[in-house]
C-alpha cells in the first residue's frame, strides 16, 4: 500500500468516527454514577502505567530489565521472557512483581515508526476470534482484524510465558497492561489468559485503548471475571475509534482523565456523559492526538 493510500485509509476512518456521532445510542450509562478517583487510588495504577511504557522497550532491554526509567520505577520486577520485532509483531515481556504478587504481561503500542502497525490501527475489518487460540467462544465475537492478528502472532509466547512465571512464583495473579494498539492486544489477550488459566485472577490495565470488537466482545468481555481499566486522557483522539456507527463498542471500565488532572470512573460502555471520552470528544475535530501519551499521573508513555 502507498503512502497516499494509507493516508486516505486512516482519513476514511477518522470521517466514519465523525458519522457515528449522528447513530442515537442508549443514554443508560449516563444516568449511572460517575465517581472521581481518590490520589492513593490514582497511584495504584502507576506501576502499570510504566510497565505499559516499558513495552515499548526492545526485548533484551526488558530481558535484562535495564531499560531505564521504567525499569527503574520497579526494582523488584523478574523477567522471564521477552519478544517481538516491532515490525511483524509488537515487542511484549512477561515476568513477575513480588510486590504485587503478580505476573505481569505488557505489551508495545503503535509506534509511528513501524509500518504494519500503522496500517493495522487503520484496518477496521471485523472478525471473529480463532477458535484454536478461543475455544467455545461465540462465532458472533468479533474483534479488529489487525488487533487480533497482532495478539495471534505473540499468543504461543506469551503463553509459555506466563505459563511459567506461574510455576516458578506460585503466583495466581496476572496483570495485562499496554498503551494504545499494546492495550487493543491486551484486552484480546487478557481473555486468551483467561480462557488458558480459568482460575488465575486476570486483571487489564490499558491506556489510550481505542475500541477492539463489537457489542458483543463487549459484553462478552464483561461477563467474563476479568477486571477491566482502561484509561483515557483528556482529550485524546485514538478512544473514539473506530467509529460506534461501524459496530465497534467500548467494554465496561473507563477511566477519563479531565483537562484538571482529575480521574474519573465511568460506569458503563461508551458512557456518553462529557465527563467521559464519548462525551468530552463528540468527533475527530474535537480530539488530539497530543494526548495520547499522556501524562497519565506524570508518567509520559515510551521508552
Amino acid at each position: 500500500m502507498t503512502s497516499s493510500a494509507k493516508v486516505q485509509a486512516l482519513v476514511a476512518l477518522l470521517v466514519a468516527s465523525l458519522a457515528a456521532q449522528a447513530v442515537a445510542l442508549p443514554l443508560s450509562s449516563k444516568r449511572q454514577s460517575i465517581s472521581a478517583l481518590s490520589q492513593s487510588e490514582i497511584a495504584t495504577f502507576t506501576p502499570y502505567t510504566h510497565y505499559a511504557s516499558a513495552g515499548y522497550c526492545k526485548p533484551a532491554a526488558t530481558l535484562a530489565w535495564n531499560c531505564g526509567a521504567n525499569c527503574q520505577a520497579n526494582p523488584s520486577f523478574v523477567p522471564v521472557a521477552s519478544g517481538g520485532d516491532s515490525v511483524v509483531t509488537q515487542f511484549w515481556f512477561v515476568g513477575y512483581d513480588p510486590t504485587l504478587g503478580e505476573v505481569i504481561v505488557s505489551h508495545q503500542g503503535t509506534d509511528p515508526d513501524e509500518i504494519l502497525p500503522l496500517l493495522e490501527d487503520a484496518d477496521i475489518i471485523l472478525e471473529a476470534l480463532d477458535p484454536s487460540l478461543f475455544p467455545g467462544v461465540s462465532s458472533s465475537v468479533h474483534v479488529h482484524s489487525g488487533f487480533a492478528g497482532s495478539q495471534s502472532r505473540s499468543a504461543s509466547e506469551v503463553l509459555a510465558a506466563v505459563q511459567t512465571a506461574l510455576s516458578k512464583f506460585g503466583a495466581s495473579k496476572i496483570t495485562v497492561t499496554g498503551h494504545s494498539l499494546g492495550a487493543a492486544i491486551g484486552l484480546i489477550d487478557s481473555v486468551f489468559l483467561h480462557l488458558q488459566f480459568p482460575k488465575a485472577a486476570i486483571k487489564f490495565v490499558g491506556y489510550g485503548l481505542p475500541r477492539v470488537g463489537n457489542q458483543e466482545f463487549a459484553n462478552y468481555v464483561d461477563s467474563l471475571p476479568i477486571s477491566v481499566s482502561h484509561i483515557n486522557n483528556k482529550e485524546d483522539l485514538v478512544p473514539i475509534l473506530p467509529g460506534r456507527f461501524l459496530g465497534f463498542h467500548h467494554t465496561s471500565g473507563e477511566i477519563h482523565i479531565q483537562d484538571s488532572g482529575a480521574w474519573l470512573s465511568c460506569p458503563g460502555q461508551d458512557n456518553t456523559s462529557d465527563e467521559c471520552i464519548v462525551g468530552d470528544v463528540p468527533n475527530i475535530f474535537e480530539g488530539d492526538t497530543s494526548f495520547h501519551d499522556g501524562p497519565y499521573n506524570g508518567v509520559e508513555i515510551g521508552c
